[in-house]
């Protein structure tokens, strides 16, 4: 049976893929790999948490999300016999913050994750206006279980990536997932990764960043067409 291996977003905890766990056909078996929340581990170590424990002989589909699409990346690089596509819903290949924009993000992420992430914040940047209370809460409780300084590693780390070079070596299928209204990661990175790999399918679905969370059924339904084109 295939297995669909999930690779947490900024976090690393898993924890905010429930609900889009609970929406994927039963037939679908599913492994979260998570990152460590008190230490501040760069890609480079990442990468080997995510060797590690993906499993080694039963076909796997890679579906990972914004800050591990480097690591989706970097994995599938390598040509893994047993990797049969990889999953990207809001990635990149290199940074999508540049300028007045990394500038600002270096600035105000420390000051965010040391406090209880603000519900404007959540709604601006990840899930949108229109996010119930629940999902809102459930961000600030998981950002809340990582030490900020791990976090703010993490951007760092997002700034600074480009696996281009591991994206040339990719021999498997991609899926790019793009989120309409995603305020944090936009079209240009979707193209950029098309530049190197032309026949990546790039499927646009009205949301936020955190698609998954936003809007679990849509996401689901478009992975779950991909993985079945597989067969």
């Amino acid at each position: 049976m295939l297995k669909l291996v999930l690779l947490p977003g900024l976090d690393g905890t898993g924890d905010l893929f429930r609900d889009f766990v609970r929406v994927l056909p039963p037939a679908v078996d599913v492994l979260t790999i998570r990152y460590p929340v008190d230490r501040c581990l760069p890609y480079s170590e990442l990468i080997d948490v995510v060797r590690a424990t993906c499993p080694p002989s039963v076909p796997i589909v890679l579906l990972a999300e914004s800050f591990s699409t480097p690591l989706a990346i970097q994995y599938a690089g390598t040509n893994p016999a047993n990797l049969k596509a990889i999953v990207l819903c809001a990635g990149f290949a290199t940074s999508p913050m540049q300028g007045l924009q990394r500038l600002f993000y270096s600035l105000i992420t420390p000051i965010l994750f040391r406090i209880k992430l603000p519900e404007f914040a959540a709604r601006l940047w990840l899930v949108g206006a229109d996010a119930p209370p629940s999902l809102v809460n459930a961000i600030q409780t998981t950002v809340a279980s990582v030490q900020p300084e791990v976090l703010v590693a993490r951007v760092r780390a997002v700034f600074a990536c480009d696996v281009r070079t591991e994206l040339k070596q990719v021999t498997v299928p991609i899926l790019y997932i793009q989120a309409k209204q995603d305020r944090l990661v936009n079209a240009a990175s979707a193209e950029k990764i098309k530049q190197i790999k032309p026949q990546t399918e790039v499927v646009t679905v009205d949301g936020p960043h955190l698609l998954l969370q936003k809007e679990p059924g849509r996401a689901a339904e478009v992975i779950s067409q991909f993985i079945q084109q597989l067969a």
